[in-house]
């Protein structure tokens, strides 16, 4: 049984072009499950039905497993079990009839402009490291870029002459972003001021953005720095760097762009993960009416 799950994360890896941390995520599914199906005494695929499946599921309700860790569980093995068909592995799919938990939809927390502002001009750009810091905000929220894509930022991604950077974002698909005028001033003032003097001991390096030692930063880094500027600037709002990606595409909406634009701008394979922003911009316009409109 272990030899199908370790074809199937091939399978992942090579026919999907998943990113290593998806397919990880699925293989710990899957070897949760390995380990329910074994102590069920379950020795072949073939064997496994619905009961068996929903036994599994009812498993996690119990040891208090949320609703969107089932949700994540009952989608990793439903795409399992299709491969196993596919495959000739098994001649049915035990999951054929099995519903996702209905998945309570949390919205990201987000910046309003002028915390966006205040945060932005907190880096003290008199500073070598406080003119980097200016350019990766404005970066982030120019872009709305993961901060794995970010840290990724080689300097051949930059076109700053096209006002565009690349990028490669979830299961290496690379994606052409637009940069904002004040995210390619800052990015010049960082590759003319700062960054050649980080670089002194490294002038071979090729990432975009790097640590006081003049190598290429790390996510820990980008969180600390991050940490830290929130502090100073005084905002009282658990402010991680997604916050910024989620800020970039909720101002867009409330400023006219289509879902499908901003779709594109996040490099999200479906709109639907786009849909979450128009949940935002929908409450943030009934509290702009309850607050505005007289008779509200």
């Amino acid at each position: 049984m272990e030899e199908q799950i370790t074809d199937y994360l091939h399978f992942l890896t090579i026919e999907r072009g998943l990113s290593q941390n998806t397919r990880k995520s699925y293989e710990r599914d899957l070897e949760r499950y390995l380990t329910f199906l074994k102590e069920q005494k379950v020795t072949e695929w073939q064997a496994v039905d619905r009961f068996i499946v929903v036994q599994f599921l009812q498993l996690l309700q119990e040891e208090g497993k949320a609703a969107a860790t089932i949700t994540r569980m009952v989608t990793s093995l439903r795409r399992f079990h299709q491969f196993l068909r596919q495959e000739r592995f098994t001649d049915h799919d035990p999951m054929q009839h099995i519903d996702s938990p209905k998945k309570v939809q949390k919205l990201p927390d987000t910046l309003s402009l002028s915390e966006v502002e205040k945060l932005i001009e907190t880096p003290d750009t008199k500073e070598i490291l406080g003119i980097r810091d200016r350019a990766i905000l404005e970066v982030m929220y120019a872009t709305g870029l993961r901060v794995s894509e970010l840290i990724g930022l080689k300097l051949n991604d930059l076109h700053l002459s096209m006002g565009l950077l690349q990028t490669l974002g979830k299961g290496d698909k690379e994606r052409i972003v637009p940069l904002g005028d004040m995210a390619i001033q800052w990015i010049e003032c960082y590759l003319d001021e700062a960054r050649p003097l980080l670089t002194a001991k490294h002038p071979e390096e090729v990432h975009l953005f790097v640590n006081n030692h003049g190598l290429g930063l790390s996510r820990q880094g980008i969180w600390k720095n991050l940490k830290a500027l929130v502090r100073k600037a005084g905002i009282h709002k658990n402010v991680t760097p997604h916050t910024l990606r989620h800020s970039f595409a909720t101002h867009l909406l409330e400023n006219g762009a289509d879902l499908r634009t901003v779709q594109e701008l996040l490099g999200h394979a479906d709109i639907s993960t786009t849909q979450i922003y128009t949940h935002i911009t929908k409450k943030r316009m009934t509290e702009v009416y309850k607050q505005h409109f007289p008779r509200a």
